[in-house]
């Protein structure tokens, strides 16, 4: 007699983990530096300083900052699609390198070749920034295969968006990869519109979590704008991987205040939808506001954070305005030619 599949969806925790102060300090200074990044990173676009595409990360900064803070840095390998900026700083790369990388010069990650969708660090192990939407759920997978095949005991972490989530590509890396349990953690950015059309009439489904039900994945939703609610997720969901029990999948509940990239006005919702979640949901304000409440940090100190990440930022603007073009001769480099 055929067994009959059941969904395995995780319960959601109902109590919100609490930080150190250590921990939302952290958090402050890690999605601070994204969002001031990123808004310096829109300003020289609309001055032509940034060629091409260039898709910013503004009110997602929590999903990143607490999946980092939950794994090994150095040993956990990331890898994501082509809104990749906070991903980098907060793996901890050079925000001289990643803002001249979006400039084209040759002090960028790719040495000025990549642009904002494809950026790369082998020493840091973050594998892109992958401009196909999709294609980074089958490379993800195959960082996890590697990792077992290699028995390293590192966990792929592997991000996409759920406009990503209806690609074709991504069921069958599930299917590989609950097959030969890698370890590998799904992270759905539900940012509500993909491109600009809204889950509600792009998507049967609205409950990414439970995309992975049929190949018995295990999934939960999580508030991607509360940074402890997506730390302590991602600890749970980094252990299943890493202990053997194979994929697991989370749906990050977040929003991004700017269109899907510089080019899109985001007509597709109101100014009222984006004003609420600024000033009701914003990740960074919740994290200020609990640090000023416990009473162990002044705002002044919080001033001076601000006042050093914004020096960080300037400081790579300065750079990535500067430091020369690549030289000719590296369009022949890095690349394979068959004969």
């Amino acid at each position: 007699m055929a067994r009959k599949a059941t969904a395995t969806k995780a319960k959601t925790q109902p109590n919100v983990p609490q930080f150190t102060q250590e921990q939302e300090l952290e958090a402050f200074r890690e999605m601070l530096l994204i969002r001031r990044f990123e808004e310096k990173a829109g300003q020289m676009y609309g001055m032509g300083l940034i060629g091409g595409f260039c898709h910013l990360y503004i009110g997602q900064e929590a999903v990143v900052t607490g999946i980092t803070m939950a794994s090994e840095k150095g040993k956990d390998a990331q890898i994501t699609g082509y809104r990749d900026h906070g991903h980098m700083l907060v793996m901890g790369l050079d925000p001289k390198g990643v803002m001249a990388e979006l400039t084209g010069r040759q002090g960028g990650l790719s040495k000025g070749k990549g642009g904002s969708m494809h950026m790369f660090s082998n020493e840091h192990r973050f594998y892109g920034g992958n401009g196909i939407v999709g294609a980074q759920a089958s490379l993800g997978t195959g960082l996890a295969f590697a990792s077992k095949y290699t028995g390293d005991g590192s966990v792929s972490i592997t991000y996409f968006g759920d406009g990503a989530a209806n690609q074709g590509q991504v069921y069958e890396s599930f299917n590989m990869a609950k097959l030969w349990n890698l370890p590998v953690v799904y992270i759905i950015e539900n940012n509500k519109y993909a491109m600009g059309t809204s889950t509600e009439r792009s998507s049967a489904t609205t409950d990414f979590s439970m995309r992975g039900a049929s190949f018995n994945i295990p999934g939960e939703q999580v508030d991607g704008m509360d940074v402890r609610m997506v730390y302590d997720a991602a600890q749970r969901a980094i252990e299943h991987a890493r202990s053997g029990k194979g994929p697991y999948i989370l749906e990050m509940l977040t929003y991004r205040y700017r269109g899907h990239s510089m080019s899109d006005p985001a007509k597709y919702r109101s100014k009222d939808e984006v004003t609420k979640y600024r000033q009701e949901r914003d990740p960074i304000e919740q994290v200020r506001t609990r640090l000023i409440e416990g009473g162990s940090i002044t705002e002044e100190e919080l001033k001076k954070i601000e006042t050093d990440i914004r020096a960080v930022v300037t400081e790579a603007a300065d750079f990535a305005t500067n430091d020369p073009e690549p030289d000719a001769s590296e369009l022949w480099t890095d690349i394979t030619i068959k004969a």
